[in-house]
């Protein structure tokens, strides 16, 4: 079977072979979900000391685990040197709080393979056979400020003299049910190594809550059985074996306890049994032999072996978990290597397919990775935000303030999906605008699951009455930008062939999508004129006040990237609209509405007050702060100006003139406002062009103005793609008064230097992979327009004419220069860290940071947010 026909039988549901996957978050505590507090400070009601005794309420995790689509049973591991204060049981890291530049995870490990069905999968985890420096990493990044770089894992010497073990772990399926697990332990280091190993299975705790919700079921239970596998009962998930395998013929213990809070530790007050979620730690860590259920029964499980690896050696530990009668035969007979050997062979063939025919060793390794990253960053997420209020019935009453508070207006959201998250660990909640971006490469992996992640954002149970989609756990409503609609629809183009497109899939979301457009018209829209005040937009701390909160001297702001992101929506939607209008005459009428919308949007960006938000001085688009009766425009050359340069759209005469309803009101428009062409490009059009015209918020001069400053290296471009503000500001700062308070803007390439906005992210200097890719995609438009007619010097400056396909072929290669390795071996994306150009075990490994240095190129940011990054695929295979 190839693994193309395993995504067709799981969309059609012939067979479920999604039900198990990498669907384990990395991090549960310190998360919005979890907390019950009168302030809402996450990190503080569940710390990470709490981690291995408390029971989550909402959801698990683990290293690199696996569970059911609904997070009812999950396997993961744990691991002991013989050294830590506690089991290696899930990725180590600092809150928000902790770090010097916000929530850091301060560990080294890599998705590496991934099939769509997760037929199989291969993830790598480095553990440092020394003790483990949690105390180190956290003084130290504690003492350190802003303006220093993050103190990591590396920093501490715990890879010295390769004194680690390379922990290997891959699941293969046999078939949907039956999920064979194998464990490959090697000791980098010169002498023999002694390694605790404790794969781990358990039921997330559902029952000691008294929640009345779908899933909270009753309590199961597993139970050792006489040949030594574990026999697991549950209400809705059914009977499965778990199966350890012997070493030298000896059968591994294994051990049981509860997955319950352990309160007196926590709490000091008496626990619900004799049993607790931390029962292995006491057990192995501080020999604590009561701990565990000597009767062979819990809600948790592990199997023991205590490994010797020889130095350079390596162990291979086989195990395997199935549906009660699923698994034919041994548990480790001979058809359980070939049945890895098979997937691995299936996986192969499935990426030789996607991938170009040709495509460079280095390109493809990249590519194969950051699909890993993507399909290992699935995650099961649960939050009932009115049970989340009320709190449970068997715990203590949360604070009434709490309904006045964080999310108390989001009382019809319940989510118990699994769903793409932007990093498991750093960011273990979904982020709307991040998720659209994703699915620009999931389409090509698997276009069922980007469909599907998609509408469900759109569904009831996620968009509010109101027509807003929810943020983030965080702030719901926050306000990113309106990305949404475009990726449904280059979602649409990518996943079919013209004519064979998934036209009901393209319906469905449009008429969900006019209901929150219409959101945006009434909350965003202050004045009714057309300029748009969106908030911080997803652009954090980029502009000189915090976007997300109110202004100084009631001042109030108008922001070029947030009318410009409208226009984007507005363009859009047209070209949805005309699309459905292929064979439903009635969107016609809205086609006409979204072509008239952006006319109005433009006309105001470029003119209204004069000039609107562009000045002419500089030839860039500002925000414009009114206060006090004036009308200042903020002059920070950022990606706050370029965003502007994305709404275009390319419509055909062809299918126009098909249209006539929509035929009619758009010649009607030519004809009576022919003033709006001084300023914009407006349904440009010339039998030269072969029956195209071109609609855009900048004129023709304008759209040049604006790219000289963006393919200049002094400004914009970097060696590896757009700046998010102009390097201009390191030398030239943006000071700016207000009330006696001085605000400013510099260029600052690296990680924040100030905690503004959090401090955890910064789009004052580093590269975005999600703006770039739209400037990309945006450049091929106009380029479909004009052709070879509109060159430009690409660097600026540098005499070198390029037509705009070229330069966006330009951008593409800086971006995904980012990963690959240069002449010194070196990838920009790991900085001047020598293991990841010379060390064998190090070199082929790679990352996808959230953003990067604007001058080298080196990850910055959460380490593994292979989400939004994983564009570097999209523009690797369009090479």
């Amino acid at each position: 079977m190839t693994e193309k026909e395993r995504l067709e039988e799981d969309a059609h549901r012939a067979k479920n072979w999604k039900r198990w996957g990498p669907y384990l978050s990395e991090r549960q505590w310190g998360t919005v979900r979890e907390d019950y507090s009168v302030d809402g400070k996450s990190w503080e009601f569940f710390p990470r000391e709490h981690a291995p005794s408390r029971a989550y309420r909402w959801g698990e995790d683990g290293l690199l685990g696996l569970t059911d689509r609904e997070c009812r049973l999950c396997f993961s591991l744990a691991l002991w040197n013989g050294k830590d204060p506690i089991l290696k049981e899930r990725l180590f890291g600092l809150s928000g709080p902790e770090g010097n530049h916000g929530e850091d995870v301060k560990e080294s490990y890599f998705y590496l393979d991934a099939t769509p069905t997760h037929s199989y999968l291969k993830a790598l985890y480095k553990y440092p056979q020394s003790e483990f420096p949690y105390t180190a990493l956290i003084e130290e990044n504690g003492r350190r400020g802003k303006d220093r770089p993050e103190f990591e894992l590396a920093d501490t010497g715990a890879f010295d003299q390769n004194r680690y073990f390379d922990v290997f772990v891959e699941y293969a399926k046999a078939s949907p049910d039956d999920i064979l697990i194998r464990l490959t332990l090697h000791n980098r280091g010169p002498e023999k190594a002694r390694l605790r190993l404790l794969p781990t299975l358990w039921f997330r705790n559902t029952w000691s809550w008294g929640c009345k919700h779908e899933g909270c079921w009753a309590k199961p239970r597993m139970l050792l059985q006489p040949d030594g596998s574990v026999l697991t009962d549950h209400a809705t998930l059914g009977k499965h074996r778990f199966f350890a395998e012997a070493r030298k013929g000896v059968v591994p213990t294994i051990l049981f306890t509860e997955n319950q809070s352990n309160l007196a530790k926590l709490f000091n007050v008496e626990n619900e049994g004799a049993y607790a979620k931390d029962a292995f730690h006491d057990l192995l860590i501080r020999d604590k032999k009561d701990a565990v259920n000597p009767k062979g029964f819990g809600t948790k499980a592990a199997a023991v072996y205590d490994l010797n690896v020889p130095a350079g050696g390596e162990i291979v530990v086989r195990l395997r978990l199935s549906a009660e009668g699923d698994r034919g035969g041994t548990p480790f007979g001979k058809s359980f290597d070939s049945v890895f050997a098979e997937r691995v062979r299936e996986a192969d063939a499935f990426y030789d397919q996607l991938l170009p025919r040709g495509l460079p060793k280095q390109e493809r390794s990249v590519a194969r990775q950051g699909y890993a990253g993507l399909l290992w960053s699935k995650q099961f997420y649960h939050y009932v935000v009115k049970d989340w209020l009320e709190g449970d019935s068997n715990q203590p009453a949360p604070p009434l303030q709490r309904w006045q508070g964080r999310n108390s207006d989001w009382l019809h959201l319940f989510n118990r999906d699994v769903i793409s998250m932007p990093d498991k660990w750093e960011y273990p909640w979904y982020a709307a605008w991040d998720l659209a971006f994703h699915m620009i490469p999931f389409c090509r992996i698997d276009p069922f699951f980007a469909k599907e992640q998609l509408v469900l954002f759109l569904r009831e149970w996620y968009m509010h009455p109101s027509g807003q989609i929810p943020a983030y756990e965080f702030g719901f409503s926050d306000v990113n930008p309106p990305v949404h609609a475009w990726a449904c629809w280059r979602v649409f183009k990518i996943t079919g062939a013209r004519g064979q497109r998934d036209r009901l899939f393209l319906s469905r979301v449009f008429q969900k999508l006019l209901i929150n457009f219409t959101w945006w018209v009434n909350r965003k829209d202050v004045q009714g004129k057309h300029l748009f005040s969106g908030g911080f937009l997803g652009l954090d701390n980029i502009g000189v006040f915090d976007r997300s909160k109110p202004l100084p001297n009631g001042g109030r702001l108008e922001q070029a990237d947030g009318t410009a992101w409208m226009a984007f929506y507005c363009m859009t939607m047209l070209s949805i609209a005309l699309e459905l209008s292929r064979d439903n005459p009635a969107t016609e009428d809205v086609a006409s509405k979204f072509f008239e919308h952006f006319i109005a949007i433009a006309d105001a960006m470029n003119t209204l007050g004069g000039a609107g938000l562009w000045d002419e001085e500089d030839g860039f688009y500002y925000d414009r702060l009114h206060v006090d009766g004036h009308s200042i425009p903020i002059k920070v050359r950022s990606l706050v100006g370029l965003i502007p340069l994305i709404a275009v759209e390319v419509l055909d005469d062809e299918l126009i003139k098909h249209l006539p309803g929509f035929s009619k009101r758009m010649n009607w428009f030519l004809e009576n406002r022919k003033d709006l062409a001084k300023h914009i490009s407006y349904m440009e059009g010339d039998s030269e062009k072969k029956g195209l015209r071109l609609l855009a918020i900048p004129s023709r001069e304008r759209l040049e103005r604006v790219l000289k400053y963006m393919l200049d290296e002094n400004e914009f471009l970097s060696p590896y793609g757009l700046r998010s503000v102009s390097r201009v500001h390191k030398d030239h700062p943006y000071i700016f008064n207000l009330g006696g308070e001085e605000q400013r803007i510099d260029y600052v390439p690296g990680e924040s230097n100030s905690g503004f906005f959090g401090g955890n992210s910064n789009w004052r200097g580093p590269i975005w992979f999600p703006v770039n890719y739209l400037i990309i995609e945006a450049l091929e438009r106009y380029h479909r327009y004009y052709g070879d007619t509109f060159k430009v010097e690409c660097p600026t400056g540098s005499g070198r004419l390029m037509n705009l396909k070229r330069v966006a072929e330009e951008l593409g290669g800086r971006l995904v220069r980012i990963f690959l390795p240069g002449k010194d071996g070196q990838r920009p994306c790991h900085g001047a860290d020598p293991r990841f150009s010379a060390d064998p075990h190090w070199k082929d490994l790679v990352l996808f940071h959230e953003y990067f240095h604007g001058d080298d190129g080196h990850g910055l940011g959460a380490s593994h947010q292979t989400g939004w990054t994983a564009l570097a695929v999209k523009l690797i295979e369009d090479r």
